[in-house]
């Protein structure tokens, strides 16, 4: 921007013009460009809350009749009780020879004898005839009828029982099957109990020293046995010296003998680990179980009951699907179901999700934690108590394709627990990013042609709502970005092009994201988005809410990455998509302006906030004009006239008090082209009727407005039928008006007109008016130090003014010593720069001092010098 090195052979060179005569790389252009190119920010659109809490969303675009209910009825009968059975060994085929069954010899030593035939029918028909009364009333539906009694009344009980009658039991397999046959009605743990309740006190002391652990066994249907005599079904017991008799202080000991596997012990261990369940059972748990049968009206008692079943079922390491009285303990809670409290429900979710409950129960059971999760109001008593971790082990344990609608409610209720920021912040602490991702990586592995490809749609659009919620977190953002979720957010939006939803949530994710400079780096280094985004593009091009956060996106990496800038450009078809959107979104906009006029809207107040159409408007031109920042780009798009016809457009129908973000953007846009003086250049060939509609917004009250006019005239400046314009239209009387802003950027426009300008011989006498000598010497006193930049703009600005100087007071007036003293100082560099600034801000002043304003200053200041007659003595100031 040096105006000339000496009179006779110097130039004056224009505002446009770059100053340092080598040739600089891209980054320094853009750098030193300031205000010349410029990217643009936006707010991120705006996305409302529900006002419900739903499965989908009220935006949804799966039809009802395709898509799970978010809404439905629950009751006992919901889950099927045949699904609650324990898992058994595995079932070995029967044997040909009869089974037989160990006697009950008092030496532990003594042989295996054959089955006798039963010495009296009669007994067993008794014994049988005893147990189906006491289950009678569990099989007409309460299923812990039996009167509780304590431990000692129990034993007291046990020893009134003729011993004749344990030991009937015991006397053949034929009677054991015919038992087992008269009871099928009722489940095999009831059977066990009643088995249990009879055995005297001496029998089970004998049990406790494993004497008379043969005398346990378990009827459980028409089960195989095995050749030793063991029914093939038997589980492991606990040893009998690891249990604590009832009445200890201490607590009840966690049971490590189920993962015993000891050759030679096994038969034992599975003896000891029954008969430790079975003593915990009947001291901890079927208590419990008889208060909640007995209490029906009082919500909170059975609420604290619940909780401590859960507590004793943990403490007894009963949880799981390995616990035999299992059905039991199931059947009494899916009763309490049908009792409408959510507090309640939620204990007893938790408690069956805690048992490893699978197929219709599972489901039956997230569709429970689903509805308590679907009422906002609920959502303290969900942060106090431990659903999520159940929740999340069942995403993190379950068969996608096996449990997918199940996945899908446990999924939802995920969801709306993540509109709620404690548990937003506890799903983070527990991991639930990584096992999101995790789920959503076995989803994209289902391809189309699968059956279960648009099932597994309708959990996406859980799980990525859940996401979209957690990515307002921090520590969340930096996970995603860890586990590499650009990418599987990719594929997803790669193969679910077609549904709506899922597409917009994930758009939603990266619009939220892509604000944030690590996110928006990740993103920009995945190739592949682009033309995804541009596919969606095409596809939905009407549809707003998805169109504006595509744009969005793209705003955010044009506008903080030139390798960015680049790509997208170069994918195929990226401009006319944004053309075409232009067109779209522009027809869109003038006729809700013509519908809003035909109803006399002139006189009301306009909205406050850009209306949909215009929202899409401001971010497609961000995007247009951060693209024009990269050199080649910029270059292309402006020779590309539909691009700036389409601007130009938007500053015709549209007015800065009316449309202010809208018309500024456009603006903007059209100032970073016009920065690029090439061929064909669309901006040089509408320059006159842009400079002619940036008149109305240089004469508005908005000063952003203001601003943004007066760029784009620094650069159309350069052509001499804008100065010509501007002299016309006494638009050089704005600018030097513009320059008591006390603006830094403000001045610096106004000057690079005002350079322009003193290009031409015939226009400097008009840098005279209305004090502007005196103006520009005030901006490079009050600027200068802080802004090398505008200080060298104004000194060249001065240069070409002067270039015909023969005295500097006819030049310079009452400002000539004022100015000579000013140049003086800031060409001492000991004055001039600031050494307390930090090294590297230091370090960029003194290059811009060095390259940019000492140069100009020093020839300025000998011309000034050389023709003035008297130069009074002057004492320097620090700045």
């Amino acid at each position: 921007m040096q105006a000339s090195k000496n009179k006779n052979t110097d130039k004056a060179e224009p505002f446009y013009r770059l100053s340092v005569p080598k040739q600089k790389t891209s980054s320094e252009i853009i750098n030193e460009a300031r205000n010349v190119l410029r990217t643009l920010r936006t707010r991120r659109p705006f996305t409302p809350t529900e006002d419900q809490r739903r499965l989908f969303g009220s935006g949804s675009t799966r039809a009802p009749q395709n898509r799970p209910p978010s809404v439905f009825s629950l009751h006992a009968s919901s889950f099927d009780l045949a699904e609650s059975r324990p898992v058994s060994g595995v079932r070995l085929s029967p044997l040909d020879h009869k089974p037989v069954l160990v006697t009950c010899a008092k030496d532990e030593d003594s042989s295996i004898s054959l089955p006798k035939p039963p010495a009296d029918a009669a007994e067993v028909r008794k014994v049988s005839s005893a147990r189906a009364r006491l289950f009678r009333r569990t099989s007409q539906g309460n299923f812990l009828s039996a009167k509780m009694v304590s431990p000692d009344q129990n034993e007291e009980k046990l020893d009134s029982e003729e011993p004749a009658m344990m030991s009937n039991l015991c006397r053949s397999n034929d009677n054991c099957l015919a038992e087992q046959r008269s009871y099928t009605p009722f489940n095999d743990e009831n059977r066990q109990l009643i088995c249990n309740e009879r055995i005297s006190r001496s029998e089970r002391e004998d049990f406790r020293k494993g004497t008379a652990g043969k005398f346990l066994f378990q009827l459980r249907g028409e089960r195989s046995v095995n050749s030793d005599g063991r029914f093939a079904d038997e589980e492991q017991q606990f040893p009998c010296d690891q249990i604590k008799k009832p009445g200890r202080s201490s607590s009840w000991p966690r049971s490590t003998g189920w993962k015993r596997r000891v050759t030679g012990l096994e038969d034992e261990t599975r003896i000891n680990e029954s008969e430790e369940e079975e003593i915990f059972w009947h001291i901890k748990i079927l208590p419990i179980l008889h208060e909640l049968e007995k209490i029906e009206d009082n919500i909170e008692n059975l609420c604290l009951a619940c909780t401590k079943l859960y507590q004793a079922l943990n403490e007894g390491n009963m949880l799981g699907k390995r616990f035999k009285r299992r059905s039991v303990l199931l059947k009494t809670l899916y009763k309490l179901v049908d009792i409408d409290s959510d507090p309640l429900c939620l204990k007893l979710a938790k408690i069956i999700l805690a048992m490893k409950v699978d197929g219709k129960n599972l489901l039956s059971v997230c569709k429970l934690a689903f509805k308590i999760c679907r009422n906002e109001k609920n959502d303290y008593i969900i942060q106090n108590d431990r659903l999520l971790d159940c929740l999340l082990e069942v995403l993190r344990t379950e068969d996608l394709q096996k449990s997918n609608e199940a996945l899908l409610y446990c999924m939802g209720a995920i969801k709306f627990m993540s509109g709620n920021a404690v548990l937003l912040n506890e799903m983070v602490n527990k991991g639930a990013v990584e096992m999101l991702l995790q789920l959503m990586k076995q989803i994209n592995n289902i391809k189309e042609n699968d059956t279960y490809f648009s099932n597994l749609g309708h959990l996406l659009v859980q799980l990525t709502a859940t996401l979209r919620n957690l990515a307002d977190l921090p520590p969340a953002r930096r996970q995603l970005i860890c586990n590499g979720a650009v990418s599987e957010l990719c594929v997803a939006l790669e193969q679910r092009m077609n549904a709506k939803d899922v597409c917009t949530y994930i758009v939603r994710i990266f619009s939220k994201l892509s604000s944030y400079n690590d996110f928006c780096a990740a993103l920009a280094d995945c190739s592949r988005c682009y033309d995804l985004f541009l596919a969606l593009l095409n596809k939905h091009q009407k549809q707003q809410d998805l169109v504006i956060r595509i744009i969005f996106i793209l705003g955010n990496l044009t506008a903080k990455n030139n390798q960015a800038r680049e790509q997208f450009f170069k994918e195929k078809g990226s401009v006319n998509t944004l053309i075409s959107l232009f067109q779209t979104y522009r027809e869109l906009d003038l006729n809700a302006q013509k519908w809003y006029h035909e109803r006399g809207g002139e006189g009301k107040k306009r909205p406050k906030h850009p209306s949909e159409a215009e929202d899409v408007l401001i971010k497609l031109i961000r995007v247009l004009a951060n693209l024009s920042i990269h050199p080649s780009v910029g270059a292309a798009l402006a020779a590309a006239h539909r691009v700036v016809e389409l601007l130009v457009t938007v500053l015709e129908y549209k007015s800065v008090d009316d449309s202010e973000e809208l018309v500024i953007s456009a603006a903007t846009a059209i100032n970073n082209l016009s920065y690029y003086k090439v061929k064909s250049s669309a901006v040089q060939d509408k320059k006159l009727h842009i400079a002619e509609i940036l008149l109305k917004l240089l004469m508005s009250n908005n000063m952003d407005g203001v601003v943004e006019a007066v760029r784009v005239f620094g650069n159309l400046s350069q052509y001499h039928e804008i100065c010509d314009f501007i002299i016309q239209k006494k638009i050089y009387k704005f600018m030097i008006a513009l320059l008591d802003a006390k603006n830094q950027d403000v001045c610096f426009s106004a000057c690079g007109v005002l350079l322009n300008l003193t290009v031409d011989k015939n226009k400097r006498a008009l840098l005279m008016e209305e004090g502007g000598i005196g103006k520009l010497v005030d901006c490079l006193r009050d600027f200068g130090p802080a802004d090398w930049q505008l200080a060298c703009l104004i000194c060249k600005t001065l240069w070409n003014y002067s270039e015909n100087i023969t005295s500097a007071a006819s030049y310079f007036g009452e400002d000539t010593d004022t100015l000579l003293v000013l140049l003086t100082s800031l060409l001492d560099e000991e004055l001039a720069l600031d050494y307390s600034l930090d090294r590297d801000l230091r370090d960029y002043n003194k290059l811009y001092w060095e390259r940019e304003f000492k140069p100009v200053a020093e020839k300025l200041l000998d011309r000034i010098q050389s023709h003035h007659s008297f130069l009074p003595t002057v004492t320097i100031t620090p700045f």
